[in-house]
């Protein structure tokens, strides 16, 4: 593709040298550029691009496109200077792939929590009813039916449209994506066309990176603002900012709720730990999925398949069908009668979801124990808020590592002991090794009881200095058993 086509929609400030190059890739990341390639100097937060322009010449980029353009370089390629190259990247990699998002019916999920079992769910279930999708999440990105390991919630922009170009290549009608916060004020979705976005809920997260709480609320709806007239937006009511996220958007505006009058509704009639019967829109559905965030979670499935133009009875029937994410409260049963739960939860919100969800199955006829911690070099004021919520509704509670990553355990744990008094202290035990912290949780169990593992879900690592090292709480759990 020539140069001069890929900037042709940028807003461009200077250019030295010729906008007839051929160019062969595209990159932000100095290490993956190779001959004939387009390297783009973009100020991240961790480090500047611009400090990598002479790297990038040496393996072969044969234009670069900056804000500052580096003389001792000049000569060396095609220089294109903008006033701010992080937002010209979504348009470079849209013009780039051939702009595949608007060859495919993109949905977009954003919020606190949700936004992996809604994804998940409507890419299984759209290739349940017989169409090729893909999923862009948390867990892992699919293209129909392969899977590409993910390292972010949301990719940047390049390796977004390179996914969403292959997805097309292969003949994917539709695409689900998680829209992380930070995905939104670093524009990585810059340049994509959503025919549809949807509102989980919002509390309090990533405030290590936006600082307050309202800067993550107006992270979160800038997504909706920017939705063209002819998509959909599709909003929780049962949250306080469910209204507000769409205030301000062009899209046409669905609600959903468990709570309050709205387009599309449901009610729990019966709840077990193998799942749940549900009144949707007033026709019954047995579900395999457990909690009222799980209604909430699942009616947002039902209002995006019905707006994206799929019958009603149909959709119920494929959700009868569907079965939780990988380390979405997933129960695993002992031999000796009680249940162990592995989930995701890392906030304050989430943990008091699942365990509101554990209580409504229990019904009093058993003890729950928790295991939870908090991840290092994260929101450290979610810790002591953490550590209330799992003593609140918990019999018996260990606080253990997550990922410490780069912070040292046993701070992490005291930020959590914090939160607590003398009284609410009794019922805690602190074992720094996570795998004994488990291991103590099964030995305390009874028959009936539950054990709430909370916080990693999904993920085999821990991140302890820096190091990952292989770790997986259910297989943990199931070394117990």
């Amino acid at each position: 593709m020539k140069l001069k086509e890929l900037v042709a929609k940028v807003n461009v400030l200077e250019v030295l040298g010729d906008l007839e190059k051929d160019i062969k890739g595209v990159n932000i990341d100095s290490r993956l550029i190779k001959e004939g390639h387009l390297f783009v100097a973009v100020k991240g937060t961790q480090t500047d691009g611009h400090s990598y322009i002479g790297k990038a010449i040496e393996l072969g980029a044969v234009a670069v496109i900056c804000e500052v353009i580096p003389q001792e370089y000049a000569d060396k390629a095609v220089f294109i200077r903008v006033e701010n190259s992080e937002l010209v990247v979504g348009q470079i990699a849209t013009s780039f792939y051939g702009d595949p998002s608007s060859k495919l019916k993109l949905v977009g999920v954003t919020g606190t929590n949700g936004k992996t079992t809604i994804a998940t769910v409507l890419y299984n279930m759209f290739r349940y009813m017989g169409h090729k999708a893909g999923l862009l999440s948390t867990v892992c990105n699919y293209v129909d039916g392969e899977a590409i390991p993910t390292e972010h919630t949301t990719p940047d922009p390049i390796t977004l449209n390179a996914l969403l170009a292959k997805m097309v290549e292969a003949g994917c009608e539709y695409a689900f994506m998680e829209v992380s916060s930070h995905s939104i004020v670093q524009n990585r979705i810059g340049g994509l066309k959503f025919v549809g976005g949807m509102f989980t809920n919002i509390t309090r997260d990533h405030l290590d990176y936006h600082k307050t709480f309202e800067n993550y609320i107006k992270a979160k709806k800038l997504f909706f603002d920017n939705l063209p007239a002819d998509a959909f937006a599709i909003t929780n009511v049962d949250d306080k900012n469910g209204m507000v996220m769409v205030q301000n958007t062009k899209a046409q505006v669905k609600t959903y709720s468990v709570q309050s009058p709205a387009d599309f509704k449901a009610k729990i009639i019966e709840c077990h730990f193998e799942g749940m019967y549900l009144d949707i829109n007033g026709k019954e559905v047995g579900v395999k999925f457990i909690g009222k965030f799980n209604v909430s979670n699942l009616l947002a499935v039902y209002g995006t398949a019905v707006m994206l133009g799929k019958d009603a009875q149909e959709v119920l029937v494929a959700l009868s069908m569907m079965t939780p994410v990988n380390g979405r409260f997933e129960a695993l049963r002992s031999p000796s009668g009680y249940t162990a739960i592995v989930d995701y939860a890392h906030t304050p919100d989430a943990l008091e979801n699942v365990l509101n969800a554990i209580h409504g199955v229990l019904e009093g006829k058993g003890e729950v124990i928790t295991v939870c911690g908090a991840g290092g070099n994260r929101d450290k004021g979610k810790r002591p808020l953490m550590a209330q919520e799992a003593v609140r509704q918990s019999d018996k509670v260990i606080l253990t590592s997550d990922n410490p990553r780069n912070e040292e355990p046993e701070d992490i744990l005291k930020d959590m002991q914090a939160g607590l008094n003398e009284e609410q202290m009794k019922k805690v035990l602190t074992i720094v090794d996570r795998r004994q912290a488990i291991k103590t949780a099964c030995a305390l169990a009874k028959k009936g009881d539950v054990i709430l593992i909370a916080g990693k879900g999904h993920e085999d690592y821990q991140i302890i200095k820096g190091v990952k090292h292989h770790f997986d709480d259910k297989e943990e759990v199931r070394a117990c058993f």
